[in-house]
C-alpha cells in the first residue's frame, strides 16, 4: 500500500489553497475534520458491534459446553 509522505501532502495543501483560495480552504479543512471524525465514529461503532457479537457468542458456546459435560 503506497504511503503518503509530508512532501506529498504539502503538495496536496498547496494546491488546495490556489484552487478553493486562502478564505475558503478553513472552511474546508473544518468540513474534512468533521467528515473524517464521523468515519471513525462510525468504524469504531462497527467494531464495537462486531466484539460485543463474538464476545455473546463465545458466552453461548461456554454454555453448550457445560451442559454437555454435565
Amino acid at each position: 500500500m503506497p504511503t503518503i509522505g509530508w512532501f506529498e501532502i504539502l503538495i496536496i495543501v498547496a494546491i488546495a489553497i490556489v484552487v478553493l483560495g486562502p478564505k475558503d480552504f478553513p472552511i474546508m479543512l473544518k468540513k474534512v475534520g468533521s467528515w473524517i471524525g464521523s468515519a471513525k465514529k462510525y468504524v469504531n461503532n462497527i467494531q464495537n458491534e462486531v466484539s460485543n457479537i463474538d464476545l455473546e457468542d463465545n458466552k453461548i458456546e461456554k454454555k453448550e459446553e457445560k451442559k454437555d459435560e454435565s
